[in-house]
């Protein structure tokens, strides 16, 4: 059998535009961790300029350890002009966004 020749330096690795992950149904303290490294492996594999649909419909609590991660995900994905979407975000998530500030960072979906 012959060997397989490596791919030519030229090729690019193909990454996805768009990606989508869903919430835990309480993003606070003991969901952070987690639900932040699912985020950064969808991150990664997107292209730049990708976006990341973060979706919010089961999600029922979320407290200030919650919005911190929603923070850090949205640097990550900044760091490589990829976007982050916050879909199907109930009326008090919403609220709290923009009481904290935070609503001008996330692309409502």
């Amino acid at each position: 059998m012959a060997p397989v020749s490596p791919l030519p330096e030229c090729m690019a690795v193909l990454r996805d535009l768009d990606r989508s992950i869903s919430a835990p149904s309480e993003l606070g303290l003991e969901t952070r961790a987690a639900f932040r490294e699912a985020a950064f492996r969808e991150l990664s594999g997107l292209s730049d300029q990708g976006t990341l649909r973060i979706d919010l419909g089961q999600t029922r609590r979320v407290d200030s350890a919650g919005l911190s991660t929603l923070l850090i995900i949205h640097r990550r994905a900044a760091e490589r002009l990829q976007r982050v979407v916050l879909t199907n975000a109930s009326e008090e998530l919403r609220y709290l966004l923009a009481l904290t500030e935070m609503a001008g960072l996330f692309v409502e979906g």
